[in-house]
């Protein structure tokens, strides 16, 4: 037998490392039960009650105050509640018979029963939560392999989500049903908003000088109304356009458009991103931002994109230079030069 016909050999792992594999194969496999949990301790409303019983409560409390039958309280105790405090959407104490807040769960509580509905430019990302768990989102994960296979015909395949479901989320939600698409719309807000303030607080330079400004990609005006309100001398105007649901082609247009825009007497004239740029970050964080690349890509025709992509479409574009200002948890302000 030649050498070329032979099988390529598989390398055996140690017994060590096979029960290694087989745990990290657990984790992979069920680890959607972490979004699916979460999914149902917001459908509960078990932030909102922990907020409503000062931050801390015992799972007795929990139960009577959700109304929630007894007898679900081992099995509760044993399975979901491990699961959430391992994950740090609670915190655990008390032999874990004592559950309370964690930075992740503040972002939980229902706005309506919070004491404001914004606190500090951060919104409740319930919304984003329950859009991005529900069956829409799940079912086009689902047919993933299938659009793979799928030969589309030139020159635009659709998305993932539309390939599956008939429509676009962001633009035909409505024939989902009008409570998927206030959904959609929601978890899309608030995802945009989400931090704005920690925005203006840390990168107040960025503004200096600017007298007008368009919001390219700013939904229903938030983020703007945050600039005017912080910066009253700059005159606002808002663009839904978001780049991250585009192709690089469609962008080099936008961005064109942008740079059009900016007067070039203005010598501190400038383009402002704030979207996430892949590979700024390591761990949990970089984790954080595949998954949101991967989110993209099911739900739209584009992707996020790594510093290389950005450079890329500037140059093209025909920008003079860029700088990555600061980094802001998974995203980054990025000031582009014309």
């Amino acid at each position: 037998m030649a050498a070329s016909d032979q099988a390529p050999s598989m390398l055996v792992p140690t017994d060590d490392e096979m029960l290694q594999t087989q745990a990290e194969l657990w984790r992979h496999t069920l680890s959607y039960l972490t979004s699916m949990t979460l999914r149902c301790a917001v459908h509960l409303g078990i932030p909102t009650a922990i907020h409503r019983h000062g931050g801390a409560a015992s799972l007795p409390d929990l139960v009577t105050a959700l109304s929630l039958p007894t007898a679900k309280l081992p099995l509760s105790s044993a399975a979901s509640w491990g699961c959430w405090s391992n994950s740090g959407i609670f915190a655990s104490e008390d032999a874990g018979t004592t559950y309370r807040f964690t930075p992740v769960s503040f972002f939980l509580v229902d706005g309506a029963a919070a004491a404001v509905p914004v606190v500090d430019g951060h919104l409740s990302q319930v919304p984003h939560v329950l859009a991005s768990t529900s069956r829409h989102c799940l079912d086009t994960v689902a047919g993933l392999a299938g659009w793979f296979r799928e030969d589309f015909p030139a020159p635009s395949p659709p998305s993932p989500f539309e390939h599956v479901h008939g429509v676009t989320p962001l633009e035909s939600t409505a024939r989902l049903g009008p409570e998927d698409a206030a959904l959609f719309q929601e978890g899309l807000r608030v995802y945009d908003a989400s931090g704005f303030a920690v925005v203006l607080r840390e990168c107040r330079d960025v503004f200096d000088g600017v007298e007008s400004l368009t919001d390219c990609g700013g939904g229903d005006g938030t983020a703007a109304r945050a600039i005017a309100e912080a910066f009253p001398h700059v005159k606002c105007w808002t663009s839904p356009v978001r780049l991250h649901h585009w192709s690089d082609e469609d962008c080099i247009k936008i961005l064109a458009q942008c740079k059009k825009a900016v007067p070039l007497q203005e010598e501190r004239g400038k383009v402002i991103i704030i979207d996430i740029v892949v590979g700024s970050d390591s761990g949990p964080m970089l984790e954080s931002q595949l998954l949101m690349d991967v989110a993209v890509m099911l739900v739209t025709k584009s992707r996020q994109r790594d510093e290389n992509d950005w450079r890329d479409l500037f140059m093209k574009v025909g920008f003079r230079d860029y700088k990555i200002v600061k980094k802001l948890g998974p995203r980054c302000v990025i000031e582009v030069y014309p």
